[in-house]
């Protein structure tokens, strides 16, 4: 995990200085931007295998660029913001960042999230593809077609259906599901499970609204309904 290259995106010269000099400390290979327009520039030119940003800056705002960025790239991306409003961290999460960290935040929690988020990879188990009533699912691909229409998915996305699909039919509490996904440091981020339950329901369920496949288990967590039909390929 030493040696992993992150990119700090931040518009203040003193947060990427000390988020530099700490991380370049820790063994990983820091690079910093200072727009999201300056980040998308180096993301064109190098490769990163983590992106730190902060959702409020000028000119192309953090969520902005992190939508961007999504659209062609799987590098994972963490939001570093100082608002506390809820709508914010849904929003960066709806972009396609992978968590957020809050501003000012302690600098050993940031790099514990920084490892949980790298050593995050999709494990395809024994099946790669799974075939449910007009849903396929291809998880060598991150692909999801229902009726025949193609979406992707994106690494957390994946991450979080594989382990529903290997955890079938069993009510799974919110803190579980957050630990295996998302790693040992997390558990009450609920907010985090809602935003990326509710984007796994709009590309798997025909109707999101009248789920069939992820269905909420009230006040405790999620239920991944797996048919006997279904069929596992691969």
């Amino acid at each position: 995990m030493n040696g992993s290259r992150i990119l700090v995106v931040d518009d203040e010269p003193h947060i990427r200085r000390a988020l530099r000099s700490t991380l370049s400390a820790l063994g990983f290979v820091v690079a910093d931007a200072e727009s999201g327009e300056a980040a998308m520039e180096t993301v064109r030119e190098e490769r990163f295998d983590l992106i730190l940003m902060d959702i409020n800056m000028p000119g192309l705002s953090g969520t902005e660029t992190c939508r961007a960025i999504r659209s062609r790239s799987d590098v994972s991306i963490i939001m570093l913001t100082v608002r506390d409003r809820s709508l914010d961290k849904i929003e960066a999460l709806d972009a396609g960042a992978d968590g957020y960290v809050t501003k000012p935040f302690d600098v050993n929690e940031l790099v514990a999230r920084i490892r949980a988020t790298l050593r995050r990879a999709p494990a395809l188990g024994q099946s790669e593809m799974l075939q449910l009533d007009g849903v396929e699912i291809s998880f060598r691909d991150r692909s999801v077609k229902v009726n025949g229409k193609a979406t992707r998915l994106t690494p957390t996305e994946q991450n979080l259906l594989h382990y529903f699909v290997t955890h079938p039919n069993t009510a799974l509490p919110h803190d579980k599901i957050l630990q295996a996904v998302w790693g040992p440091d997390y558990g009450n981020e609920v907010e985090y499970l809602r935003v990326f339950v509710n984007q796994l329901r709009k590309k798997i369920e025909s109707d999101p609204a009248q789920p069939r496949y992820i269905l909420t288990e009230p006040w405790l967590g999620y239920r991944f309904n797996l048919p006997e039909a279904a069929e596992r390929v691969g």
